[in-house]
């Protein structure tokens, strides 16, 4: 690819340049990346041309077709405007979707056959443009640009300010996106406090590609992330929770949690999370609780199968939330956190409420909150069967989710005691997997239903049948399944005392 590369930035900071053999390494993934895509992508920019305008390849698929990760997701920058956008590529696409219209984006997919394999393409094109927030809006407004190189100054870092011209293939990088991709640092394309203004959701974004990619984040824009802070503030709760929740997800979230945290975001979002940096003193020393629960975050994520699992990851975060607000100081010099798995399931649903987090994710992170010392409750002695069924019954659906927060919880360094809990637990498994062999516990009910209880004690719907089924229920739970007429002697037994 040509290289109209015309690094904006100092004579001294385009000096720290990485080996040519990084560079070129990149530039040569590159190049078979594009060549994967380009009968869709050149098929697209002739008809961009014939049309009189640009099309260039942008931003996050220049940046990972250097990274040698592109995928399927193509996204574009172009001269014309929208209207004109959908002009072109609705006789081309398979399907559009207009839903990022007034921000200057159309969505299209376009399939590709080649050799009988089919091939989904999700394309994004959008206008060039720029885009800032006033101190009283939460939505950017947008203005469309004439000229790719006023688009790529309004990026968000410079790893993410090139571009691929097309069809003739010229690498346009300004600001030097290709050097600081081969440093693995991210900085703005201008001075990062205009930036941040412009959209302060970039100071989250910074966070998240730090967690996504493993980059370090330039000193000058930490600096303006944490002297601009509130401006986060202006920001909608849905886009901070998708920004985080593609940090969450990411492979080191560990990574842009400690910035987001370090730089104090995080005290406008999510202040629970800096609250667990409880102070120590010499008298009083116990866990370093932020520190415990971003091992126990990396920990959830080793015990994964498959894809990042959300919940599981949120849960982990967030399950010690309630012991700043439980703390005690015991007379004999000990730290106890009573009842913190209540307190924190409390405030989990709350603070996730607040970041419009759906129900279901909702429910589900909080209930595995309360849950998490459910385990422990049983002491280290012989479990019962109906300690057993009781622990598969309140965990339900989330019982695969709670095994591996229960393991990913245990921090110590004593090994003799991990090893204990990990027996433990690895014996409580085996009870739940012999128990499942004998009984259906995923699906733990009485041995009669309400209709045969209103049969047999001759009464009409109404609170009584509750508290009959709730007895049985228990029962269910103690002694395990019960032939039909054991269950019906023992409810009638259970009437008998309450008249």
């Amino acid at each position: 690819m040509p290289n109209a590369n015309h690094d904006s930035r100092t004579p001294q900071a385009s000096q720290t340049t990485q080996p040519v053999s990084a560079l070129s390494q990149a530039q040569r993934r590159a190049v078979s990346e594009l060549l994967r895509v380009s009968p869709v992508a050149d098929d697209l920019a002739r008809r961009f041309r014939e049309a009189g305008h640009t099309l260039a390849l942008v931003g996050g698929s220049v940046r990972d077709a250097l990274l040698g990760r592109l995928g399927n997701d193509l996204d574009f920058t172009t001269d014309a405007r929208p209207e004109d956008v959908l002009k072109i590529v609705r006789p081309w696409a398979d399907s559009v979707w207009e839903v990022g219209i007034a921000f200057g984006t159309v969505g299209c997919m376009r399939r590709t056959r080649s050799g009988g394999e089919v091939r989904e393409y999700q394309v994004e094109v959008t206008t060039y443009r720029s885009e800032a927030y006033d101190r009283s809006s939460r939505k950017p407004e947008v203005s469309y640009g004439d000229s790719i190189e006023e688009d790529l100054v309004r990026r968000d870092f410079t790893v993410n300010a090139m571009a691929v011209a097309l069809p003739e293939k010229e690498f346009i990088d300004p600001h030097g996106g290709l050097e600081d991709l081969a440093s693995r640092v991210l900085r703005t394309p201008g001075a990062p406090e205009d930036s941040f203004s412009d959209d302060p959701l970039r100071m989250m974004r910074a966070a998240r590609f730090a967690a996504q990619l493993d980059f370090e984040v330039a000193p000058e824009v930490v600096r303006a992330m944490t002297a601009m802070a509130d401006r986060i503030q202006i920001v909608s709760a849905e886009r901070v929770r998708d920004e985080f929740n593609k940090l969450i997800v990411s492979p080191h979230p560990r990574k842009g949690l400690k910035l987001l945290v370090g730089t104090g975001l995080a005290d406008y979002f999510l202040p629970e999370l800096p609250a667990l940096r409880l102070e120590r003193d010499e008298h009083h020393r116990h866990k370093d609780v932020y520190e415990h629960s971003l091992t126990v975050l990396d920990q959830a994520i080793g015990l994964e199968e498959g894809e990042p699992d959300l919940v599981l990851r949120l849960a982990a975060l967030l399950h010690d939330i309630g012991k700043p607000k439980t703390r005690r100081f015991e007379s004999d010099g000990r730290v106890s956190f009573h009842h913190h798995e209540v307190v924190g399931a409390k405030m989990t649903k709350s603070r996730m409420a607040k970041l419009k987090y759906p129900n279901d994710v909702v429910k589900d992170v909080s209930r595995l909150v309360e849950l998490h010392l459910r385990f422990h409750g049983y002491g280290t002695g012989e479990w019962t069967d109906a300690a057993v069924r009781r622990y598969v019954r309140d965990a339900g659906p989330l019982l695969d989710r709670l095994h591996k927060l229960t393991r990913s919880d245990c921090t110590t360094r004593n090994k003799r005691k991990a090893a204990a809990l990990s027996r433990a637990y690895d014996g409580l498994e085996e009870r739940i997997a012999r128990l499942k062999e004998q009984e259906e516990l995923e699906a733990i009910r009485p041995d009669l239903d309400g209709n045969e209880i209103m049969e047999i004690l001759g009464v009409k719907p109404g609170p009584v049948v509750g508290k009959a089924y709730k007895h049985l229920l228990e029962l269910r739970l103690e002694h395990g399944p019960m032939q039909r007429d054991d269950a019906v002697a023992a409810l009638k037994e259970w009437w008998a005392a309450q008249i």
